[in-house]
């Protein structure tokens, strides 16, 4: 966008006007041009809850690091969580720099994250205790996260749109990872085959809240149609979730797995799947951090940030030094 002297000239509405046009033409906003509040607020929103999400989601597998079954699988789940934390702190910079105007930092999105004031993926709250639960949020809760990041990648935000591109890349390989364990499972004893089964009973109503609800007056709250509105995904929470279903309900069944949902079906005529919806009461009381692990989790998070403090302080110093 132009941010010349003529451009400045302009009064408020002719600004926004000519932003919804660049939106509408398919052209990038960048951290630096201008911008109306209820975008960057939303983007803060989003991209925070993203980042966070990504540093949270690493807490389950990482509980199964030392308890991989095999070495090949230990080194795979640790790559995987390493990927998710590098992903967690490319997004909260550029989440901080949407931040710049109001004067906030990334220390703020960490105090809201303690203090509950902001949330992360309802699925992240939720525990894993056995290797078929590790293998599943590969699989399922990974794809889940790809069809979602993947509807943005040409969100009109320029620098959250570049870190997609990386993160969706990696989150490939680690729904790859997570389906290689689900099917050696699958095809092994019996008793694998129930540690699947059971891991898919267990989280198919998180997964179905993944992509939140179809309207803001299932949980009074949803941001979708602002975020569509400017440019930032494509489609609905219910389309995602739609999306969802077409590309892995044929893929759980090929497994000879059963759906925790005997009432689903594909409507050929309405071209949709009938499904049971989720308690989103539940899914109220768990994003408020009422979850099973939530409390477990943000104390292990707040612990480590407080312990690391130092490395932040010497960074800042070394910073202000240079």
């Amino acid at each position: 966008m132009s941010d010349t002297a003529s451009f400045a000239a302009l009064t408020e509405e002719e600004k926004m006007e000519h932003f919804m046009k660049c939106i509408e033409a398919g052209e990038k906003i960048e951290a630096d041009d201008w911008m109306p509040d209820e975008y960057r607020k939303v983007l803060i929103k989003l991209i925070s809850m993203h980042g966070i999400s990504e540093i949270m989601g690493a807490l389950p597998e990482k509980e199964w690091v030392p308890k991989a079954p095999t070495l090949g699988r230990k080194l795979g789940i640790m790559a995987k969580v390493q990927d998710e934390m590098g992903h967690g702190q490319l997004l909260l910079r550029v989440a901080e720099d949407l931040m710049k105007p109001y004067g906030k930092t990334r220390e703020e999105i960490m105090q809201d994250l303690f203090s509950g004031d902001l949330k992360f993926h309802n699925v992240f709250h939720m525990e894993a205790p056995t290797w078929g639960d590790a293998g599943l949020i590969g699989w399922l809760v990974d794809g889940a996260a790809i069809i979602t990041q993947t509807n943005m990648l040409g969100a009109s935000y320029g620098p959250y749109a570049r870190a997609l591109k990386r993160i969706c890349a990696e989150e490939v390989f680690h729904a790859q990872h997570g389906e290689a364990i689900i099917m050696a499972l699958a095809e092994g004893t019996p008793e694998q085959k129930a540690l699947v089964q059971d891991a898919v009973d267990r989280w198919w109503e998180s997964l179905l809240m993944f992509f939140g609800p179809g309207s803001a007056s299932t949980t009074g709250s949803s941001k979708q149609d602002i975020t569509i509105k400017y440019g930032i995904r494509t489609k609905t929470n219910e389309q995602l979730r739609q999306d969802f279903f077409t590309k892995y309900v044929p893929r759980v069944l090929s497994l000879g797995l059963k759906l925790p949902d005997e009432t689903m079906y594909f409507d050929q005529e309405k071209e949709e799947w009938i499904y049971q919806q989720p308690d989103w009461s539940k899914f109220k009381e768990i994003v408020k951090n009422n979850g099973p692990k939530s409390q477990e989790r943000l104390n292990l998070r707040r612990i480590s940030y407080e312990n690391n403090a130092w490395v932040r302080e010497a960074l800042s110093g070394d910073t202000a030094a240079g």
